[in-house]
């Protein structure tokens, strides 16, 4: 692609989406980047939306990821992605506005999972944008509340354990054993219920929400259509869902997110990569060697690295870079340090070789046919350091055979 004059267009105000206008900038690309965002604000820091946002007095100018003017971006914040065009190489906006481009960036994201039947009109959150934490921790500080969190990934436990510091009364429910016991295993997310259980939290297991009561403002939930549960605020951290509706009449391959291959470009219906489209992400579902599905991954570092790789591939499209990352995930409850690497949950064996809940230490090793495959600690930084390279020289190893 001719760095100097073609046009690149980056749909999702993003960190894949600023990252991919940072590498492009960096590996050279002078033509004109236009960045395409649905929220009225420049890329902001998502993590600490379920976190230490919610205890603080900060704003987005506190959660901003960077100054972009040195990336000589045209901003469009506020303008939803209506439709793509790829034939056309044309983006259409909710707007009416039609912006051609040379080369695509889709890093749209992921959403919040509707509650699908009816809710109260007030008290009922999610937190995946700056205006559901807002939101959010207006509720937290306008009075002592029983709150209800259901889910118990990762933004759930992080609700429910912020929300137990700020003095409330909190019930985490959630479908199965313990919370993070998908992501995590047993041993890690049986440690992690005990510290919800130390601070106070009353945990349901094996939990579905099946209604929302109240008119004005919640009241109460049923769950397994018999248990009631009083609760004046619910969190619904019912998971994500990737932001391809868009896309949806486009001919790329949307599967539980958009398909990217190996080297991030969007893949067609007919299974064959687009050139001059690549994709970075919470949106996407691309191929890795420690697993034979598609994998779609929340993490921070994922839309790091791989926009980075996506604006490598797309400068580069006969020469495109590989994207075979140490996947990286880290969650902070109750004062304890929780990191990871790789992909535990395709783990077939857990391997427990610390496990302290006075300390607050944990140390996990996950395997695959007897390969390791991923690890979890708590307040363990210099064992997940170990981890990191036993796995990354693993992923040298396997594409060098």
């Amino acid at each position: 692609m001719n760095t100097h004059s073609t046009r690149v267009v980056i749909v999702g105000a993003s960190l894949a989406g600023l990252n991919a206008a940072r590498a492009l900038r960096d590996e050279g690309h002078t033509g004109p980047i236009t960045l395409v965002g649905e929220e009225p604000y420049s890329p902001y820091d998502r993590p600490p939306l379920s976190k230490e946002f919610l205890t603080s007095d900060v704003g987005h100018a506190a959660l901003a990821l960077a100054n972009t003017d040195d990336l000589r971006l045209t901003e469009l914040y506020g303008r939803r992605a209506l439709h793509l065009e790829p034939r056309e190489r044309t983006v259409l906006l909710e707007d009416g506005q039609v912006i051609p481009y040379d080369g695509l960036v889709i890093a749209t994201g992921a959403g919040a999972r509707s509650w699908p039947a009816r809710r109260p009109a007030a008290g009922v959150h999610t937190i995946r944008t700056l205006d559901d934490a807002t939101a959010l921790r207006h509720d937290l500080r306008s009075a002592r509340r029983r709150i209800l969190v259901v889910g118990g990934g990762f933004i759930g436990s992080e609700a429910a354990a912020t929300a137990r510091e700020l003095g409330h009364d909190v019930v985490l429910a959630y479908s199965g054993p313990a919370p993070l016991h998908r992501p995590m295993g047993e041993d890690a997310a049986s440690f992690i219920a005990e510290l919800h259980r130390a601070a106070g939290v009353s945990l349901l297991p094996f939990a579905t929400l099946t209604a929302l009561h109240g008119e004005a403002r919640v009241t109460s939930a049923t769950l397994n259509d018999t248990h009631r549960v009083g609760a004046d605020t619910a969190v619904l951290a019912l998971g994500a869902t990737p932001r391809t509706e868009w896309l949806a009449h486009s001919g790329l391959q949307l599967d539980r997110g958009l398909v990217t291959d190996a080297h991030a470009r969007a893949v067609g219906a007919d299974g064959r990569p687009h050139h001059m489209i690549v994709g970075a992400g919470d949106v996407t579902r691309f191929p890795h060697p420690h697993t034979a599905r598609l994998l779609n991954l929340g993490h921070w570092s994922h839309a790091v690295e791989q926009a980075r790789t996506a604006a490598r591939t797309l400068l580069n499209p006969h020469a495109p870079a590989v994207y075979r990352p140490v996947a990286s995930f880290w969650s902070s409850q109750y004062g304890v340090r929780f990191r990871a690497v790789g992909l535990p949950m395709e783990a077939d064996q857990a391997r427990t070789h610390e496990l302290d809940l006075e300390r607050r230490r944990l140390d996990v090793a996950y395997y695959r046919d007897g390969r390791l495959v991923g690890a979890v600690t708590a307040n363990r930084a210099g064992r997940i350091a170990q981890y990191r390279e036993q796995l990354a020289a693993d992923l040298a190893a396997m594409a060098a055979a």
